[in-house]
């Protein structure tokens, strides 16, 4: 099942856990109403407002946190392009014997990069080319160090590369680092249980109403629905609809520029 696919089905259970409960809080009004006419309107009311009010507070914070991450994972996908282009340039200091096959090397080494993250879902095959990317880097620093203490090699020009390689390199743990950011699974689990609370609640304060009311429980619940699959989604960028793919085209550019 894709990604995509557990997030639809995991927010259509939410949903339907809603109704579900929005039913049980109406049935329990109508017994309350049985039982008293007049004591569904007493008390309540303070913790319907705690209630309500926490919510929206953690909904808050959740969309915002996400959004947050969403927008720090593109700007990493920007970072590693200026260290792997700013590292690429700086190639033209070592001697030249060496230049081409560590212009050869960087080239692979970004178009494994690039591969790396086209398909997240596929966890091994993700997993091996971070591994190959770590491979090249290896090889890359081992050139770069056999390049600087070659004869007549320009101390200079090592002290430019050696950097730029160093944050070429960091930038890769920083974004595999980026992936792993999510709030606690508790955190999920106390807005889809706020969730279901709600919809208890305007279920018991709607059994007042002769004719069931349909628009309000439906929309209150495809509202808070809707809000957690978009925060789910901003937390996954690669896996759900809402994407940092578009990102990517600037490590696609780089490489064409790279002859």
């Amino acid at each position: 099942m894709s990604p995509t696919l557990i997030a639809v089905v995991l927010v259509a259970v939410l949903f339907l856990g809603m109704l579900a409960m929005n039913e049980a809080g109406r049935r329990i009004g109508l017994a309350r109403i049985a039982r008293d006419p007049s004591g569904l309107s007493s008390g309540g009311g303070a913790a319907e407002a705690a209630v309500f009010g926490l919510l929206g507070l953690l909904i808050a914070f959740t969309f915002s946190g996400a959004a947050e991450r969403f927008q720090a994972r593109k700007q990493l996908i920007t970072q590693e392009a200026n260290a792997i282009g700013t590292a690429y340039l700086r190639l033209d200091l070592v001697a030249a014997g060496a230049q081409p096959e560590m212009r050869d090397l960087l080239r692979r080494y970004l178009e494994v990069r690039i591969k790396t993250y086209s398909d997240v879902s596929d966890v091994e095959a993700t997993a091996a080319r971070l591994a190959e990317g770590g491979a090249l880097q290896s090889t890359i620093w081992t050139k770069a160090l056999a390049a600087a203490a070659a004869p007549g090699a320009n101390a200079d020009a090592t002290k430019l590369l050696v950097p730029a390689l160093n944050d070429m390199f960091d930038i890769t743990t920083t974004r595999v680092m980026a992936t792993r950011d999510h709030p606690p699974t508790v955190i999920y689990l106390l807005l889809a249980g706020l969730c279901l609370v709600g919809a208890l609640l305007i279920g018991y304060d709607l059994s007042g109403h002769a004719p069931r009311p349909w628009l309000h429980p439906i929309a209150f619940s495809a509202v808070l629905t809707l809000c957690v699959y978009v925060v789910i989604d901003l937390e996954f960028p690669r896996l759900g609809l809402i994407r940092v793919s578009d990102s990517d085209r600037i490590l696609v550019e780089l490489r064409q520029s790279m002859r």
